[in-house]
């Protein structure tokens, strides 16, 4: 038995002295102590630096499977308590093991992985109905669960932190505000919501802006939610909702918005997709596209999100973005880069949902409670540590179908309409007859 016992801390310590090499290249923030199965202790990063934490593996094989493919090994071990946290919490640990997260992108594996995702998504088009199999794996969730962690409107996707918004609340309507006001709406505009969620922006552009909006998603639990809110709320006349592809769609709108919908279009279809726009876009019509995106070439998927959390889910490059529009031939008349609202937008998610966690035990199981709380905390540390970002791209059909400057977005003339810009300068905007020249003030 004792025989047994060296046996087993030697092949341990081995084991743990192979991945090693790793850890010393990803922690370059806080302190890692790592006790393996059989007892060994290693710690990497710098002694006392905050945070510090502590990971006992449970299994003597988990160094090796972490070498082979990390990403899916660690997600996957945590969900089965493979893997637990001893001082300090998951957030803290995550944080740690991203501070360098170049490490991973250089190892050959992982390139080689990257690689081949990236090749499967160019090749290989989504097809509508696994596009719909797609959503209802995610978005076809228990309502109970998202109402647990998203904010009072339900907007799933990245807030907009200004220096007066301190809540969620606040973020996410300053969001939404953000984008009415890049849509440049007019009372009576038509609008296309495509990927609308559960209603919230089409809503509030049907009360506030007077549009007529049609939203549209694949999510059978969006699609019924958002028609009862919109009865709900009074205003079932303006904003109407339809289980239908962006491919489907076929008539033509002032404006179309799409907030967090482009992540699942894949990079085989973004012509199909700008090209949607563009055909369903009035001649003098805006357009905004708000999605999550890489300050990176394109790349592959993360194996672990990919398999639990958005099948075929693909993060976009702006730079195969740009192409995408570039041969589409639309205007880009806007394009704004937000860094670490994402990161903020997950943290409040994971807060309210560790608030709630029992509620979600009980409504799942905890095998489910922690892939969501390690999905939640992962993505944060990605916006904040890694290479994720969101960006804001506006578009148009024609060169000065949008003012000359920026000034709209931050001018708040109209008080009672926050989500319009100045009257007189959308009439002449809008107004084809007198489109406005190079060199003219607006």
């Amino acid at each position: 038995m004792r025989r047994s016992k060296q046996v087993h801390a030697v092949l341990g310590r081995r084991l743990l002295t192979i991945l090693a090499p790793l850890l010393r290249r990803l922690v370059k923030r806080g302190e890692l102590v790592l006790i393996d199965a059989a007892g060994n202790r290693m710690t990497f990063g710098t002694p006392q630096d905050s945070p510090r934490v502590i990971v006992r593996l449970h299994r003597l094989d988990l160094p090796l499977r972490l070498l082979i493919n990390p990403s899916l090994t660690l997600g996957e071990a945590y969900m089965k308590g493979e893997w637990t946290i001893e001082e300090g919490t998951l957030r803290d640990f995550l944080f740690v093991v991203s501070s360098n997260l170049t490490a991973l992108d250089e190892a050959p594996l992982a390139r080689l992985r990257a690689k081949l995702g990236r090749l499967a998504h160019v090749l290989r088009p989504i097809r509508k109905a696994k596009a719909k199999a797609n959503v209802a794996h995610h978005y076809d969730l228990s309502s109970g669960l998202y109402e647990m962690f998203l904010d009072e409107d339900w907007q799933y996707s990245c807030a907009y932190f200004g220096e007066d918004c301190d809540t969620l609340e606040d973020a996410q309507a300053a969001k939404r505000s953000h984008i009415a006001k890049k849509l440049l709406l007019q009372p009576g505009h038509r609008v296309l919501d495509i990927g609308c969620g559960w209603g919230g922006l089409a809503i509030e552009l049907a009360q506030n802006c007077d549009a007529q909006v049609t939203g549209i998603t694949l999510s059978e639990e969006q699609h019924r939610r958002a028609g009862v809110r919109a009865r709900e709320q009074g205003v079932d006349d303006r904003a109407a909702f339809k289980l239908a592809d962006y491919r489907e769609i076929d008539e033509q709108f002032d404006r179309i918005v799409s907030v967090g919908m482009f992540e699942h279009v894949g990079a085989a279809s973004f012509g199909t997709f700008f090209e949607a726009i563009k055909q369903n876009l009035a001649p003098r019509g805006i357009a905004v596209v708000h999605s999550i995106g890489r300050m990176e070439p394109p790349g592959g998927r993360d194996p672990w999100i990919d398999k639990y959390i958005f099948p075929d889910g693909y993060v976009p490059a702006l730079s195969e973005t740009l192409a995408a529009i570039e041969r589409s031939g639309l205007w880009v008349t806007d394009i704004e880069i937000l860094r670490l609202h994402y990161a903020e937008t997950l943290r409040h998610w994971y807060e309210r949902f560790q608030e709630r966690r029992a509620a979600a035990h009980a409504l799942y199981d905890e095998r489910f409670c922690r892939m969501w709380e390690y999905y939640l905390a992962a993505c944060e540390m990605m916006f904040r540590n890694g290479t994720l970002m969101v960006f804001q791209v506006q578009l148009a059909k024609e060169r000065d179908a949008v003012p000359l400057t920026r000034d709209y977005l931050y001018s708040d003339r109209r008080k009672g309409h926050p989500h319009w810009a100045d009257e007189a300068l959308n009439e002449r905007v809008e107004a084809e007859a007198v489109p406005l020249r190079v060199g003219e003030c607006v």
